[in-house]
C-alpha cells in the first residue's frame, strides 16, 4: 500500500517538472524571436528595371578633338628630345632629332656627282653649239650633228638625275628632325635620348590645345537611332561637371571595334575648363523614341548594389528565412549608373539596394 502512494507521489512529482522545462522552452523561444526581430537590419529593396526608356546612355572618355603620333621615317639614334610631358608646342618647333651622319655622308657624295654631271654638260652643251654652227655652214655632217646631239641630251640627263638624288637625300635629312605638326601639348613621351628609333614606332605623342570631344561606344541595336547634330548630355563625375554638347561623328563600321559603333560628341570650347583628355564620361542621348528591352533579355541593377571581392561580383538577396544572402553573379555592360547582370539573378527576383548596417551572410534582415 505504502508502495503504491510513494509511486504516485513521485509521478506527479515528475508531471510538475516536465511541465515547467515545457514553459521555459516556450518562453526562451518567443524570447529569441523577439530579441531576433528587434535586431534585424532594415534594408531597401528593388527588382532589376527593364522597362521602357526616353535615351540612350553610353560612357566613353574625353579626348583631344587633334592628336598626333611624332615619329620618323628612318632609322637612327635619337641624339637629342628637346621637350617633356606637359610641354606646350607651336607649330613647326622642333622637338627631337635623330643622328644623321650617314645621310650627309649620302649628300657629299649626290654634290660631287651634281658637279662632275654638271662638267660634262657643260662640256656636252659646247660640242653641241660647235657642231651646230658648223652643220649651218655645211661644215659638219647630220650624222655628226646627231651623235652630238644624243651626247648633248644624255649629259642634260645626267645632271638632273644627280639633283633629283641630291633632293631625296635632302629630304631623308628631313626626317631627322622631327617638328610639331600643329600647336598643341605633349601628352606621351615613349624614348629618351640615346634609344635607336625606328620607321613608324612614335616617340612623342603631341594633343591639340583647346579643343576636347568625347569618344564613346554605342551597340548596333542602337546606333540607327542617332544622327548627327542630335544634342547629348555629357556627365564627367570626376569634375562633378554637366555639359551640352552635340553629336559631331557617328562611325559607319564595327569592323574592328568587336560589334560597338564610335561616336564622337563634340564638347564648346567654353566648358573646356578643367577637362583634360583621359577622363571618363556618361553620354545621355534624348532620343525622339522609346527603347524597349525585353525584361527577360536585358536585367540592370544599380552599380551601387554590387559587392566587389578579389575578382567576383555579387548583390544581397532575401533567403526564405528573412536573412541576407551574398549572391554572385556575372555582370555586362554599363549604362550609366545601372549595370547589366548576364547571370545569377532572376528578372523578378529581389534585391537588397541599402541596409542600415553593414551587411553579411545570414544577417536579420526586415523590408522597410
Amino acid at each position: 500500500m505504502r508502495l503504491a502512494i510513494n509511486y504516485n507521489r513521485a509521478l506527479q512529482l515528475f508531471t510538475v517538472i516536465g511541465l515547467l522545462i515545457i514553459s521555459s522552452c516556450s518562453s526562451n523561444e518567443k524570447k529569441d524571436t523577439q530579441t531576433g526581430a528587434d535586431t534585424a537590419l532594415l534594408v531597401t529593396v528593388s527588382q532589376p528595371s527593364a522597362d521602357t526608356k526616353q535615351g540612350l546612355t553610353v560612357s566613353g572618355q574625353v579626348e583631344a578633338a587633334q592628336s598626333a603620333n611624332i615619329s620618323t621615317r628612318v632609322m637612327g639614334y635619337i641624339t637629342r628630345i628637346n621637350v617633356k610631358v606637359g610641354d606646350r608646342v607651336s607649330k613647326g618647333q622642333l622637338l627631337a632629332t635623330i643622328s644623321n651622319d650617314d645621310i650627309l655622308a649620302k649628300r657629299a657624295q649626290a654634290d660631287a656627282m651634281i658637279a662632275e654631271a654638271n662638267a660634262g654638260f657643260k662640256n656636252a652643251q659646247k660640242d653641241y653649239d660647235r657642231f651646230t654652227a658648223l652643220y649651218q655652214q655645211q661644215s659638219a655632217s647630220a650624222k655628226e650633228l646627231d651623235n652630238i646631239t644624243l651626247q648633248y641630251s644624255s649629259a642634260k640627263a645626267r645632271l638632273e638625275a644627280a639633283k633629283q638624288q641630291r633632293n631625296e637625300v635632302n629630304a631623308m635629312l628631313s626626317y631627322t628632325n622631327l617638328t610639331a605638326p600643329f600647336a598643341g601639348t605633349v601628352t606621351q613621351k615613349m624614348m629618351d635620348a640615346g634609344s635607336m628609333a625606328n620607321p613608324g614606332m612614335p616617340l612623342l605623342t603631341i594633343e591639340q590645345s583647346g579643343s576636347y570631344q568625347v569618344s564613346a561606344s554605342v551597340p548596333e541595336s542602337e546606333i540607327s537611332l542617332i544622327h548627327e547634330g542630335a544634342s547629348a548630355i555629357i556627365t564627367i563625375d570626376a569634375i562633378h561637371k554637366v555639359i551640352n554638347g552635340k553629336v559631331a561623328q557617328i562611325g559607319q563600321s564595327s569592323q574592328n571595334t568587336g560589334g560597338q559603333y564610335m561616336i564622337k560628341i563634340h564638347i564648346p570650347d567654353t566648358e573646356k575648363k578643367g577637362l583634360f583628355a583621359g577622363m571618363y564620361a556618361n553620354v545621355n542621348i534624348p532620343l525622339a523614341q522609346t527603347i524597349k528591352t525585353n525584361i527577360s533579355d536585358q536585367v540592370m541593377v544599380p552599380v551601387s548594389a554590387i559587392e566587389y571581392k578579389d575578382q567576383l561580383t555579387g548583390l544581397y538577396t532575401i533567403g526564405s528565412n528573412q536573412t541576407a544572402l551574398l549572391r554572385w553573379v556575372r555582370l555586362g555592360r554599363t549604362q550609366g549608373n545601372q549595370v547589366e547582370v548576364l547571370s545569377g539573378l532572376a528578372a523578378n527576383e529581389q534585391f537588397i539596394v541599402s541596409a542600415e548596417g553593414r551587411l553579411y551572410n545570414g544577417v536579420a534582415v526586415k523590408i522597410k
